[in-house]
């Protein structure tokens, strides 16, 4: 089980949450600071996850959970909603690069993940969710309007109704239309989630070509982290030469398959050459000139009665 299917099956499946992506992130104290893992005693692993609650209206969540030295659990430290999301800055919008900042109502992170590829991910994957969420959000406001303007006409016809049975000549009640007015007046849409200086192959809509080549190079990167560690490792710690014994053993057994395949090409070609040898000497042989057929000896008889 990966990292992120333990996060997912012990913080959000329990609350009735699915979790999106997780990116492993490390403050940013200065531009271009490079990654560096943590491994001594007190230390902890951050980690910056979408999830998106299984319950409708469906509300989506940016979580920050820690997962410290030693322990195999993980905790849940901050949350906000999408809603409380103002601004997410990519830092670059030219090229790839593992920087970018997450700015809430009330608060503001400077991140630095593992690799550009996890960023990468990590940015297409809330800019789709939130576009989804605010989508719905103004489906459902459109539906709440129309629902609202049907509501004041059926109580406008009502009220028109009351007043020409009371017969009455004074001025129509009008509170309702009033205060249906004030209330389409202070209501304030709510402010979505602004991504600047992001990669349009980030935010744009044919982007799954885009994600599924991130997602190897995310691996790849991984595996090398992976194989960078174990060979920092003592020889005499167990299973600190694992990977490079797994890799030694994939290049040996590439190199001799590129041998034999080589003695195969080499032999098929000097085939080949003897061949069109063979295939000359016919064709020669086939065209030589023949020499001039000798006459056919006489019957003896015929030659007796030559020699008489």
């Amino acid at each position: 089980m990966n990292l992120q299917s333990a996060i997912n099956k012990e913080l959000f499946i329990p609350r009735d949450e699915r979790m999106l992506v997780a990116v492993e992130v490390r403050r940013r104290k200065r531009k271009r600071m490079s990654f560096m893992p943590t491994g001594a005693k007190g230390d902890y692993t951050t980690f910056i996850c979408v999830s998106v609650t299984n319950a409708r209206p469906h509300q989506l969540h940016i979580t920050k959970v820690k997962q410290f030295c030693g322990s195999p659990s993980f905790t849940r430290r901050s949350q906000w909603t999408v809603e409380q999301l103002r601004q997410v800055n990519g830092i670059n919008p030219n090229k790839d690069s593992p920087e970018f900042d997450l700015v809430f109502d009330n608060a503001g992170d400077q991140w630095v993940a593992i690799s550009s590829a996890e960023k990468c991910i990590f940015v297409q994957i809330l800019y789709h969710a939130c576009q989804t969420y605010w989508n719905g959000k103004a489906g459902s406001l459109g539906k709440a309007g129309k629902l609202g303007k049907v509501s004041s006409q059926r109580r406008a016809s009502q009220s028109a109704q009351h007043e020409v049975k009371a017969g009455s000549s004074g001025s129509p009640p009008a509170s309702t239309s009033k205060s249906l007015q004030a209330r389409r007046k202070s209501y304030v849409p709510p402010r979505q989630t602004e991504f600047i200086n992001c990669q349009s192959k980030l935010t744009g809509d044919a982007c799954t070509m885009n994600l599924v080549i991130y997602r190897c190079k995310a691996f790849l990167n991984r595996m090398k982290n992976m194989m960078v560690a174990n060979q920092r490792r003592s020889p005499g710690q167990p299973g600190g030469s694992t990977m490079g014994n797994v890799v030694q053993r994939m290049n040996v057994a590439l190199g001799e398959r590129g041998n034999r395949l080589s003695r195969a090409e080499d032999k098929t070609v000097e085939l080949m050459q003897k061949t069109q040898q063979l295939a000359d000497t016919a064709h020669k042989a086939v065209h030589l000139p023949q020499p001039p057929s000798s006459p056919a000896p006489l019957p003896t008889h015929l030659a007796l009665k030559r020699s008489k």
